[in-house]
């Protein structure tokens, strides 16, 4: 098959639009950009709707066509440019257990992603969405994730009632930290987490059924950092009665 050698390529046009937010809303998809990503969509069994490669790389397989370099250099959003892009199709669940995290207004995807990163560490079965949160199909995110994006489950919830189990709220006003391990904290448990410089808003702290906090010296940890906290907490072994502030 030749190579594409024109960046005005009708489909190098569509890849272009998957760097927005609207384009990966109307299409429903969303792009991964390099051999890491790429190969970490393999493992979890996602494979590309469609990709694109450097001439001469021989990375992707024989569905990934072949695209003059300096021209693939051109649809990337990496400075440095990349070997190989694929295509994915998103993929949306309900929020579910026995572990789920919950980000309400982390608006900064590289923190989204991260979290994404986080729970595939440490177990959770679900990241679900709240109001305000960056999306996480966007090339920083994905980047972020370390491919976790392909392996943990994605949801959407429009706040607290729609979230399973036992809902925690992290929160810097909390009386108690946050004590593991899950077992303890008993069935499903949700944990909740907002925005570094504010926090959940007090509605949402008032829906749930536990609030903690995380113990520190400083002011606030931001979302990514709290997450793989506290969900490190709920992931170690029997509860010591450590407190895992945020």
């Amino acid at each position: 098959m030749p190579q594409i050698t024109s960046p005005q390529n009708p489909s190098l046009k569509a890849l272009r639009r998957l760097h927005t937010k609207r384009g990966r809303s109307v299409s429903g998809r969303f792009l991964a950009e390099g051999e890491d990503l790429t190969s970490a969509a393999a493992e979890a069994g996602r494979p590309a709707v469609e990709g694109y490669r450097a001439s001469g790389s021989g990375l992707g397989g024989g569905a990934f066509l072949d695209v003059a370099p300096e021209v693939l250099a051109k649809v990337s959003s990496l400075g440095s440019g990349t070997r190989v892009i694929g295509v994915y199709e998103q993929r949306w669940s309900s929020p579910k257990g026995p572990l789920c995290v919950y980000l309400h207004g982390v608006q900064d995807p590289g923190n989204v992603g991260t979290v994404l990163r986080s729970a595939r560490a440490f177990g959770a079965d679900c990241v679900a969405l709240g109001p305000g949160c960056a999306d996480p199909h966007s090339p920083k995110a994905v980047r972020a994730s370390m491919g976790a994006v392909f392996a943990v489950a994605l949801a959407r919830a429009s706040g607290p009632q729609e979230l399973p189990g036992r809902r925690i709220a992290l929160s810097a006003s909390a009386r108690e930290p946050l004590r593991g391990p899950l077992q303890a904290l008993g069935g499903e448990v949700t944990l909740l987490i907002g925005a570094e410089r504010d926090g959940l808003p007090a509605e949402v702290i008032e829906a749930c059924e536990g609030h903690a906090r995380i113990p520190i010296e400083g002011d606030s940890l931001n979302a990514a950092m709290a997450a793989t906290v506290a969900l490190y907490e709920m992931r170690r072994g029997p509860a010591s009665g450590a407190g895992g502030d945020r």
